[in-house]
């Protein structure tokens, strides 16, 4: 059984979440954020609360019921607060700069990298090396910064490239002769 299913998910002021037979829904003051409901667990509400519960007999309820409940811990946090993730762009040249829902890159290829932003995500650049990538969707912030990142991933001699602003990387010594 997971430990993490046993707290239960606390739901603040202004939040409302209704349970369907087949989708969870929790409505905040950021917007709305639906779930497919596991199969394995049963979601109950008691008062301002939230438990996962594994369904006897089902072979992975206990794995599914902490994997569910930190779905809904997120979903909550993410209609109340939102989510966001910071890149830092290093390197001679490198550049970012933010048009709307468009994020234009120049990362020392031959020509300019545009990325579209998916619905719900908001993108900023405060400075031309950095970017600053903001939704509610805790999941979708985090693979569209992935693939901000996965257009040129910092390369081990110099480090240059797209990197979160938290990550370290460890550069390698050059070979010798």
């Amino acid at each position: 059984m997971s430990r993490i299913a046993k707290y239960p998910v606390e739901l603040p002021k202004g939040v409302d979440v209704v349970i369907g037979a087949a989708e969870i829904s929790v409505k905040g003051p950021l917007g709305t954020l639906k779930q497919f409901m596991l199969p394995a667990v049963q979601v109950e509400r008691d008062g301002d609360r939230l438990q996962c519960k594994a369904v006897t007999g089902a072979d992975n309820g206990g794995a599914m019921s902490g994997t569910m409940r930190a779905l809904l811990n997120n979903m909550v946090a993410g209609v109340t607060k939102g989510f966001e993730k910071r890149l830092t762009l290093i390197g001679v040249g490198y550049r970012a700069q933010a048009q709307g829902d468009k994020l234009n890159l120049s990362l020392g290829f031959s020509h300019p990298v545009v990325h579209e932003m998916p619905i719900g995500i908001k993108v900023e650049t405060p400075t031309q090396t950095e970017v600053v990538i903001k939704g509610i969707d805790k999941q979708l912030v985090g693979q569209v910064a992935a693939e901000v990142r996965a257009y040129r991933s910092p390369e081990p001699y110099k480090g240059k490239g797209v990197r979160y602003a938290d990550e370290k990387v460890v550069l390698k010594e050059t070979k010798k002769k």
